[in-house]
C-alpha cells in the first residue's frame, strides 16, 4: 500500500501542515509477519511551487496555520486539488495537520487521511509506529 507523508525535506522531517508542505515521501508499506516501510520517492508538493513563502515557516507559524479562503476561492481550492493528484496513487495521507479544502481534495481523489499525533519528527519512524 502506498502512503504519502508531508514532509519539510530530504532528511524526511514531517512537515506539520500537509498543505504547505514543500514534498511529499511516498511510502510503500508492505505487511505479512513483519511491517516494512519503502521509501519509494519524494515527490514536490505542485501547490507550493514558486511559493518561497514555505522556506520561511517555523514550526511555530507551520503548526498554528488556518486556511482561512472562503469555500468560494475556486483558485485556492484548484491548488489543493493539484496537491491531491500528486499523490492521486497513494492510498493515505498522514498528516499533523490539514484544512478542510486539503481534506476535500483527497476525499475527491479516494485517498484517506490518517492522523499521526505522535512525537516523531522522523517520517518513517512515524509510519512504522502507526497501523492502517
Amino acid at each position: 500500500m502506498k502512503v504519502a507523508i508531508p514532509v519539510k525535506d530530504e532528511k524526511l522531517t514531517i512537515a506539520k501542515n500537509a498543505g504547505h508542505t514543500p514534498y511529499f515521501a511516498i511510502f510503500n508499506i508492505g505487511g505479512g509477519m513483519f511491517k516494512t516501510i519503502t521509501l519509494e520517492e519524494l515527490r514536490v508538493n505542485p501547490k507550493m511551487v514558486g511559493d518561497d513563502h514555505h522556506h520561511h515557516h517555523d514550526d511555530e507559524d507551520e503548526g498554528h496555520h488556518v486556511c482561512s479562503h472562503d469555500s468560494d476561492d475556486i483558485e485556492h481550492i484548484k491548488a489543493h486539488d493539484t496537491m491531491a493528484d500528486a499523490i492521486k496513487d497513494c492510498e493515505y495521507l498522514v498528516v499533523k495537520m490539514a484544512c478542510k479544502n486539503t481534506a476535500n481534495s483527497m476525499k475527491e481523489q479516494g485517498i484517506k487521511m490518517k492522523k499521526y499525533n505522535g512525537e516523531q519528527t522522523d517520517a518513517k519512524m512515524a509510519l512504522a509506529e502507526m497501523s492502517f
